[in-house]
């Protein structure tokens, strides 16, 4: 909205997100969309990162217990963290933007926003892993923030925010 750009969405076949990355599976999204349509597309990848669980659960993050279940999924995580001790309960949101134009150009952003993972959920909004991500420098998940206290420091903001930058440098489109 910001650069005057209107934007659609489209039913468009699934691409397989074969990456091993946030970038690359983004990226792939973005390629496929833009061979399909013919026109500039965006797409997202976007995750949790556990340092301690050496990146898990990454680019698995929906399906991390098998299926697309955010309880199965939080099960998992609760399960695999239950030992590790706070001090070692760094962890980082990620999101990856990828825009694939038709001839050739693209621009492949990462936000991240870092936290640590609680041992038990709090907070009632938000979705996936948000009851457990701490967010450290407003002491609460991101279950608990309002949306604009978590617009304003998610990986998906950050993330927006350098592609929104990099999009106008590409194009020279800066706004309305």
């Amino acid at each position: 909205a910001p650069l005057g750009i209107t934007v659609q969405t489209a039913e468009l076949t699934e691409a397989e997100e074969t990456g091993t990355t946030f970038r690359e599976n983004a990226y792939i999204k973005a390629k496929s969309a833009c061979d399909e349509t013919g026109l500039p597309c965006v797409a997202d990848d976007s995750g949790l990162s556990i340092d301690y669980l050496n990146g898990e659960p990454g680019v698995y993050s929906a399906r991390w217990a098998g299926g697309h279940d955010d309880a199965d999924n939080n099960r998992k995580l609760v399960e695999k963290m239950k030992h590790v001790p706070q001090s070692e309960r760094a962890a980082h949101f990620v999101s990856a933007i990828a825009c694939v134009f038709p001839d050739g150009r693209e621009i492949v952003v990462r936000g991240e926003c870092p936290g640590v993972i609680i041992d038990a959920p709090r907070g009632g909004g938000g979705f996936g892993y948000d009851p457990y991500f701490l967010y450290e420098p407003l002491g609460k998940t991101f279950a608990e923030m309002t949306a604009e206290e978590k617009n304003a420091v998610s990986h998906r903001a950050r993330a927006m925010e350098r592609f929104a930058k990099e999009f106008a440098a590409l194009t020279g489109i800066t706004g309305k």
